[in-house]
């Protein structure tokens, strides 16, 4: 009976010590994946993937991003080094070779201290087919250049959709393999939602322009063929006025055109599109955001205009993230959190994908919008009407990974890793979509964390009826 008593003390003390380590020892998974602790270098301006293309005056830095609200516009923008030549583009659909028509477009160029750009073009092909195969060339005589690209399929509730999420590329040797590694996924994603951080020409004397230039050789091998839908970090600022530049954002508003006007934005850092059955809205973590600024204004207007049965995935990409366990960047987004969190669990926002952490993390469906002046509730709590916050600013620039991370790992935080890559969003119909997350020291079809996502609006339709029941 004694032996019996003292396994009955071992037994409550042993449940005791689990439900305290509950408490404190919160959930989520840390990777425990080493990888090399060295910075990886910009690669030389000589690098192959730098290349100018042969010939007088030949088109460079070509790429497309969605050129409509709805994806039957694409904007082509491009530079020419020596002179304007010509602003147009030809194009024709894959099944009419015959049928070849132009479109005009606009060029421009800026100065940056002791810089002076090439003659950037912008031009939006308007009324295309969806999904359908399309040829276009850009430049004149013999150095015209030909790309193509492939419309989405009409916007629609159950169309299923690939994209590809980077964001913090940069252009090191890294940043290469991040590339790589996107380009030979068995997933094959069709638009990249890219969170900011381009060049990090910045990060040189006197924001050294000439690296914006090598950045956009770097990227035409895909951002030519699939549209890139571009959001800005803090890395587009160059704001400098200790050289001159006070005008914020001057090298990524004339290179990135974006079609802000296609939903009644007033600014090119906050818009929104649709493409199959995603609703996309683009935020700007580093222009005004506070009540009755443009930005919030045009959010305000937003958010209740998206219609669930006909784009039934709301998805939101800004470049600061809203939750992060690293120490680096830690509660940087606090503010914005405060003011739109509760707007993304009242318009059941599915996931809000971020930059700005050199790093990988997943976060559960958790919200903090409980919290009033007296009742001290300011612990995220799981929210099946809350969005997954997702950090993917693990592009591979020349400034490192964010290794250091708070400890414990906080409840909210379901997966994190310091490490290079990137992600893969598979839209499957209206209800589940399943994200991946691949490491650039990985097979190209290897996942190193992945999820499925439920649809929280459909998904929660059908928890009511079933509740109904």
């Amino acid at each position: 009976m004694g032996f019996m008593r003292w396994d009955f003390v071992v037994l409550v003390l042993v449940l005791l010590i689990l439900s305290v380590a509950a408490e404190f020892c919160y959930g989520g998974r840390t990777s425990s994946f080493v990888r090399t602790a060295n910075l990886s270098l910009d690669m030389p301006v000589d690098s192959d993937v730098f290349l100018v293309p042969p010939g007088y005056n030949a088109p460079q830095q070509v790429h497309i991003t969605q050129g409509d609200h709805v994806g039957k516009g694409v904007l082509v923008s491009w530079v020419t080094p020596d002179e304007p030549g010509s602003n147009t583009v030809i194009y024709w659909a894959e099944n009419n070779t015959t049928l070849k028509k132009q479109a005009d477009g606009i060029v421009l160029t800026y100065n940056y201290f002791n810089y002076t750009s090439g003659y950037i073009h912008h031009c939006t092909i308007k009324g295309l087919e969806f999904d359908t195969k399309y040829y276009y060339e850009v430049g004149i005589g013999n150095t015209t250049r030909q790309f193509w690209f492939v419309t989405p399929p009409e916007v629609g509730p159950d169309v299923p959709y690939t994209f590809g999420l980077i964001g913090d590329l940069g252009q090191t040797y890294d940043s290469n393999r991040t590339l790589t590694h996107y380009e030979l996924n068995p997933a094959k994603g069709k638009t990249m939602l890219f969170v900011g951080d381009l060049s990090y020409a910045d990060d040189y004397p006197f924001h050294d322009n000439t690296r914006w230039d090598t950045w956009g050789r770097f990227t035409e091998r895909n951002a030519a063929y699939q549209p890139w839908i571009w959001t800005a970090g803090n890395h587009e600022l160059d704001f400098d006025p200790d050289i001159g530049e006070s005008i914020p954002f001057k090298p990524y508003e004339n290179r990135y055109h974006v079609p802000y006007e296609a939903s009644y934005s007033t600014s090119p850092f906050w818009y929104s599109i649709k493409r199959a059955s995603a609703y996309i809205i683009v935020m700007s973590s580093y222009s005004a955001y506070g009540k009755y600024t443009p930005q919030y204004k045009w959010l305000l207007n937003e958010f209740p205009k998206v219609n669930r049965t006909e784009t039934p995935w709301l998805i939101v990409l800004m470049h600061s993230p809203l939750y992060n366990s690293y120490v680096n960047h830690y509660m940087e987004g606090e503010t914005m959190r405060v003011m739109y969190e509760s707007w993304f669990v009242e318009y059941k926002v599915d996931v809000v994908f971020a930059g700005h952490v050199h790093a990988y993390e997943r976060s559960e469906r958790v919200s903090n919008v409980a919290y009033n002046i007296v009742n001290g509730l300011c612990t995220p709590i799981n929210d099946y009407s809350a969005p997954v916050y997702i950090t993917i600013g693990d592009g591979g620039n020349f400034e490192g990974l964010a290794t250091e991370m708070t400890e414990p790992q906080p409840s909210y935080s379901a997966y994190r890793e310091a490490s290079f890559g990137h992600g893969i969003l598979d839209i499957k119909n209206r209800t589940h979509a399943y994200f991946s997350w691949h490491r650039n020291q990985d097979g190209f079809a290897v996942e190193a964390d992945s999820v499925w996502l439920l649809n929280r609006y459909w998904n929660s339709l059908e928890e009511s009826s079933v509740a109904a029941l």
